[in-house]
């Protein structure tokens, strides 16, 4: 009953007090109707209506806002859902923005319906779906769940604690475990062990992973959110602007976040993909008020995202699409071209291994591809 009630009232033009007069009104009647008298005094003495009344006139605000936007993951979002559910850290609140499914995820989530904020939307993307999620957080952080993902449990705790003790912060970052299709560990990634520094160079070359982060909402606030422009790299761009702006980040040397590698994930890493993260530099590098610093880190920030693009499409099996960005990762290379072949070797031979794979160098330097690869570079 109070469930409902609650609900009932975003749906009303009245004020509040008005709202609950007319429930009483309605139950008077409708107990009128049965033969029955309602007891308007002891039905305001149920626990679950004193509740109810406090919730409205003393609703307690969440200080961390955990979104979660999904489209057709109605297989993995109850065990995202459940990690957030199991977090050490209480004063959380759960929206689930569905951008579009056409599976069941509605039904799947209609158990916990009163204990998340659901809101269904027509298909727009992920930006338009998380932008959905900020304009209805009420919490003073905010935290991105991928609905096929899931937190450790100490994800939410460890990162407002840091929050707590530094006000000017505006990101929390962490380290990310890679898990299979069955949520079994693959590796940790943890990054602050190459002692890189959170600032707008690392960001500019290596690129941010924002999802073991935690961000102040009101730096998401400042910076407008994510641009509905990008269908990938929406938070590459994100983490670019807000630092652009000055925004202060550090490391939880923590591993906090589950990121799980499955068919559907791999394949969406797209020709789109690359031709949105290169729109984002694009975009980034033609600010005016770069400084000449992070200016000059142009080439090597294309270098890096065109490697990482040839192994995302190595993976994916397609040698032609590998072979295109790194004939234009050449054009930015700030290595000799022995050291950026060999480069190109060891990262893909890295990526692989984080990501739990087997890479065969041998197999890719005697494919046709590869080999007329190397001979329009050298013969350049």
């Amino acid at each position: 009953m109070a469930t409902y009630l609650q609900k009932s009232l975003t749906y009303t033009s009245a004020s509040t007090t008005e709202a609950i007069s007319t429930w009483i009104e309605l139950f008077t009647k409708l107990a009128r109707q049965e033969g029955n008298q309602f007891n308007a005094y002891n039905f305001s003495q149920l626990p679950e209506w004193k509740k109810l009344i406090s919730n409205i006139f003393n609703p307690v605000v969440p200080r961390v806002s955990v979104i979660i936007a999904t489209y057709n993951n109605a297989h993995y979002i109850l065990e995202a859902i459940a990690s957030v559910f199991n977090q050490t850290y209480t004063s959380y609140e759960i929206i689930v923005i569905d951008d579009g499914s056409t599976d069941n995820t509605r039904e799947v989530l209609e158990p916990y319906l009163d204990k998340i904020r659901y809101v269904y939307q027509e298909n727009k993307g992920v930006s338009h779906a998380r932008n959905l999620g900020l304009e209805m957080a009420g919490g003073e952080f905010i935290a991105f769940l991928d609905a096929d993902d899931f937190f450790l449990p100490d994800k939410l705790a460890k990162q407002v604690a840091i929050f707590d003790t530094r006000p000017s912060l505006g990101i929390v970052h962490s380290g990310w475990r890679l898990i299979n299709e069955k949520g079994e560990k693959i590796s940790d990634i943890e990054l602050w062990h190459g002692s890189l520094e959170l600032d707008l160079e690392t960001w500019v070359v290596w690129k941010p992973v924002t999802i073991s982060m935690m961000f102040r909402r009101s730096w998401i606030k400042s910076a407008g959110g994510f641009d509905t422009r990008w269908h990938h790299g929406e938070d590459i761009d994100l983490v670019l602007r807000l630092s652009v702006n000055g925004c202060e980040a550090v490391w939880l040397p923590k591993v906090t976040y589950c990121y799980r590698q499955h068919h559907r994930n791999a394949t969406r890493k797209s020709t789109h993909q690359a031709v949105s993260m290169m729109s984002v530099l694009d975009d980034f590098f033609s600010r005016p008020n770069l400084s000449t610093s992070i200016r000059k880190l142009e080439g090597k920030s294309r270098y890096y995202t065109l490697s990482w693009l040839a192994w995302q499409a190595h993976r994916n099996e397609d040698l032609v699409e590998m072979s295109k960005y790194l004939r234009q990762a050449v054009k930015y290379t700030p290595l000799s071209m022995t050291e950026t072949i060999y480069h190109w070797i060891d990262s893909f031979n890295s990526l692989y291994q984080q990501y739990g794979y087997e890479f065969d160098a041998y197999a890719l330097t005697n494919s046709d591809i590869w080999q007329q690869l190397m001979s329009d570079i050298f013969v350049k």
